[in-house]
């Protein structure tokens, strides 16, 4: 059925119990599992009399220091589980977008990934990065909650 099962995560609780679940059915299907964080481009600084813009390091190892959380916990769960995994850190202004490119080039025939169930304005205003993935994927999704 599944070979190859893609798991992004925010590092939020209800990621977790995606990751949980997803952990479960790879093993169950003997499929392999990339984990997915995927975190916008730290914005580069202009200083006054700088004619380049400059990064800020400390952002960027904050960055680096919070997708190596969010991996590592998944990454954890696949070894508990017995589950090959690949983890993935990426960087792109729409997690959406990263999400199915990612599935996409690594060959994943399923994504697992949560919903944080906002609803109302909320959903409106913040927008849905489970939303974007169901609507733009080709490949089936499978929304934990």
């Amino acid at each position: 059925m599944y070979t190859h099962i893609l798991i992004p995560t925010d590092g939020s609780e209800r990621s977790r119990r995606a990751i949980t679940a997803g952990m479960h059915l790879a093993a169950g299907l003997r499929a392999k599992v990339t984990v997915l964080t995927a975190t916008p481009p730290i914005p580069l600084i202009a200083l006054e009399g700088l004619v380049a813009p400059v990064h800020n390091e400390e952002l960027e190892q904050n960055d680096r220091d919070y997708a190596k959380k969010c991996l590592d916990v998944a990454s954890e769960a696949a070894v508990a589980a017995g589950i090959r995994c690949e983890a993935i850190h990426a960087k792109h202004d729409q997690p959406w977008a990263a999400i199915i490119e990612t599935a996409e080039r690594k060959g994943c025939d399923l994504i697992v990934m949560a919903s944080h169930g906002r609803a109302g304005a909320a959903a409106l205003v913040l927008g849905s990065e489970t939303i974007k993935v169901l609507t733009h994927s080709k490949i089936p999704v499978l929304v934990c909650r």
